[in-house]
C-alpha cells in the first residue's frame, strides 16, 4: 500500500512547490504568535493582538496565568514566543534557564497595587500608611490576593505589608489565589470583603471599587518585562516592536498602565 501511494505523494508535493508563489499570500496570513502573558495584561493585551492581526494578517494567541506558571510553563517546554512577566524575578528566572533571548528583554511597563472591595461595599477612603490595620479592617472576612510566594500580585502586597508593619496579624486572614484575576472575581462575587490586586485589574471589573491605593515606596518597583523566547518564530521581533509603538502605548494607558519606554510611531 505504502509502494503505491509513493508516486501520488511525489506527484502531490511537485505540484505543491510549483504552485508555492501563487498561494504565498495566503500562507502569509496564516502566520501566527503565541504570546504568554500575565494575567492582568489580558484585556489591554487583547486590543493590541486585535490591532497587530487586523495590521500584519498574523494571529496572535494568547495565553494568560500567573507570570510563575507561565514561566514554569515555559521552562517544561510550552511553545510560547513571547513572555509578558508581571514582575522581573519571573523573567530573570525564565533566562536564567536560558528560555528567553535575553537581548530582546525590555521593561515595557509599570502599575500599582491597591485595595478593593465590593462595589456595595460600606467600606471606602482607607487611609494605607504606616501601622494601617488591614487586619481589623477585614474583621471575620478573607483577604484575597494571589500567593504571595510566587504570584507577583501576591508578592508586592506581602513586601507592602511588611513594610507598613501590617503583614503579621493580617497573615491569617489571607485568601491566596492562583492568579491576580481570581483574587478579583473573589471579591467581585462576595466571597471575599477585601483584596490587593493592580489598580489595572480594578479597574475592568464593575463589582469591585477600589478603596485605597498602596503607597509606590512599600513595595518594589511594579515592572512588566516582555521578550522573545528562546525558540520564538521570526515574527516575534516584529510583534515586540508593536508593543513599543504610539498605538500600543494608547490602549495600554486606557486600561491604566504606566509606559515606561519611549514610544516608536
Amino acid at each position: 500500500m505504502n509502494r503505491l501511494m509513493t508516486p501520488l505523494a511525489g506527484i502531490f508535493a511537485a505540484f505543491t512547490i510549483l504552485l508555492g508563489s501563487t498561494f504565498s499570500p495566503a500562507l502569509a496570513q496564516d502566520k501566527s504568535l503565541t504570546v504568554f502573558a500575565a494575567a492582568s495584561m489580558k484585556n489591554a493585551l487583547d486590543d493590541i493582538n486585535a490591532a497587530y492581526t487586523a495590521k500584519t494578517g498574523v494571529k496572535v494567541t494568547a495565553s494568560y496565568a500567573a507570570s510563575s506558571v507561565l514561566a514554569k510553563q515555559i521552562e517544561q517546554g510550552a511553545p510560547a514566543d513571547v513572555f509578558v512577566s508581571a514582575d522581573t524575578d519571573w523573567m530573570d528566572y525564565a533566562i536564567s534557564k536560558k528560555n528567553i533571548a535575553e537581548p530582546t528583554r525590555v521593561n515595557l511597563l509599570g502599575n500599582s497595587i491597591v485595595l478593593i472591595a465590593a462595589k456595595d461595599s460600606k467600606l471606602d477612603n482607607v487611609k494605607i500608611g504606616q501601622g494601617f490595620d488591614l487586619a481589623t479592617l477585614a474583621g471575620d472576612g478573607k483577604i484575597a490576593t494571589g500567593d504571595v510566594k510566587s504570584v507577583p500580585v501576591g508578592k508586592y502586597a506581602k513586601a507592602a505589608l511588611e513594610k507598613l508593619g501590617s503583614w503579621t496579624a493580617a497573615e491569617p486572614k489571607f485568601a491566596m489565589a492562583e492568579s491576580v484575576r481570581a483574587a478579583l472575581t473573589l471579591v467581585s462575587r462576595g466571597e471575599a470583603p477585601l483584596g490587593i490586586v493592580y489598580a489595572t485589574d480594578a479597574r475592568i471589573d464593575p463589582g469591585v471599587k477600589i478603596v485605597g491605593t498602596f503607597p509606590a515606596d512599600s513595595h518594589p518597583a511594579i515592572i512588566y518585562p516582555v521578550a522573545a523566547t528562546a525558540t520564538a518564530r521570526t515574527e516575534a521581533a516584529d510583534y515586540l516592536a508593536f508593543l513599543k509603538t504610539t498605538a500600543s502605548k494608547t490602549i495600554l494607558e486606557k486600561y491604566g498602565f504606566s509606559f515606561l519606554v519611549s514610544p516608536t510611531t
